[in-house]
């Protein structure tokens, strides 16, 4: 374990007062971690924020400002192969992970972290890639915490064309040595970099800028398209959370918040996920892109009332820990949040906020 650093952007610089180190998990792989105090009183515990593909730490400062204002601790990581934590290939503007496990890995290091460092109780939110490994990790008793918040969660890939095709085509390059070859057409530039008009990632020009700004000054962070084995390995998780019995393995009560206009991952996918749950719901933003936590002011205050209603949840729900008893306070939540009528949700179904 040892000190690690931050990137101040001069613009964007991350939030005061925190703390940066590195660790490793189990299979050798070194990580990059940052936790924060909170900024008032009383303390609820602490948010473990994870990230989603070719994120890292600093693109979430503006949030990480706000758990810290809701009187949470934070402890953030990046996953191995993007941000500050180690990569595994020469060419390291990949996006490359070798095997589901490794990110299972990561993800176990990191509760191991929080657990160690930080009070309880805890809590979890997680956005696409991240989301959806937290979601796998809460149906076999790997994810520790009271209440998980999935923003987004990689359920189905729209962004993939003849999804079916490319999984053989991944697996069968995989095996052939080609694992850590770029997708094809691939390149090492940073999606965020891209131009503004017509992203798939945010309608808000001013965050896309930031984060836009953050990956471009901070090369050694960002990084650009995805390999095969990525791929393959995304493929695998997917395929696990599309069995008809995984969401109800699910144990930790859970709020599932999905964008409208997503163009990344699919909707639809994560409402019929939702639907199985036993502890949790889906709330639609059904103008937000993929980013939520990157979105305008006006979809980030809706989810901003979902994320207040429902963690820290009621004294009860977390003594009870990861059982049913959060459920009717849920479907509560959510009937408040879109106000009843003909948007009013079923139980286990998705609730539309306009």
């Amino acid at each position: 374990m040892a000190d690690a650093e931050l990137f101040a952007h001069p613009d964007y610089p991350p939030p005061g007062h925190g703390r940066a180190w590195t660790a490793r998990t189990r299979d050798g792989a070194q990580l990059r971690f940052a936790s924060w105090r909170p900024t008032v009183k009383p303390v609820h515990g602490t948010i473990l924020l994870v990230q989603g593909r070719a994120e890292f730490i600093e693109r979430y400062g503006e949030t990480v400002g706000e758990l810290r204002r809701r009187g949470f601790h934070v402890l953030t990581f990046d996953w191995r192969g993007q941000g500050g934590s180690q990569r595994f290939v020469s060419r390291a503007r990949k996006g490359h992970v070798g095997r589901l496990r490794h990110y299972e890995a990561d993800l176990a290091l990191a509760m191991a972290q929080m657990q160690e460092r930080l009070p309880g109780p805890y809590f979890a939110l997680a956005h696409s890639m991240g989301a959806a490994l937290c979601l796998d990790a809460a149906r076999n008793d790997r994810l520790p915490v009271a209440r998980l918040v999935a923003l987004a969660p990689m359920l189905e890939l729209t962004v993939i064309e003849k999804p079916r095709r490319a999984r053989r085509l991944a697996g069968a390059l995989f095996w052939l040595g080609f694992g850590k070859n770029f997708v094809p057409g691939g390149g090492d530039t940073a999606i965020a970099t891209k131009p503004f008009e017509g992203n798939r990632l945010t309608g808000d020009p001013v965050r896309y800028a930031r984060n836009s700004a953050l990956s471009a000054a901070a090369r050694h962070l960002s990084i650009g398209d995805p390999t095969i084995a990525w791929v393959r390995t995304a493929f695998r998780l997917m395929a696990r959370l599309a069995a008809p019995h995984a969401a109800r393995e699910v144990r930790v009560p859970t709020l599932v918040i999905a964008a409208g206009r997503d163009r990344i991952v699919s909707t639809p996918a994560i409402e019929r996920f939702a639907a199985r749950l036993k502890t949790g719901q889906a709330l639609i933003l059904r103008e937000a892109r993929h980013e939520i936590l990157m979105e305008s002011d006006a979809i980030r205050a809706q989810f901003w009332a979902a994320f207040d209603a429902f963690i820290p949840g009621e004294d009860a729900d977390l003594a009870a820990g990861a059982g049913s008893a959060g459920e009717p306070r849920q479907r509560s939540l959510m009937q408040r949040l879109v106000g009843g009528g003909e948007d009013a949700p079923a139980p286990g179904g998705a609730a539309p906020v306009p």
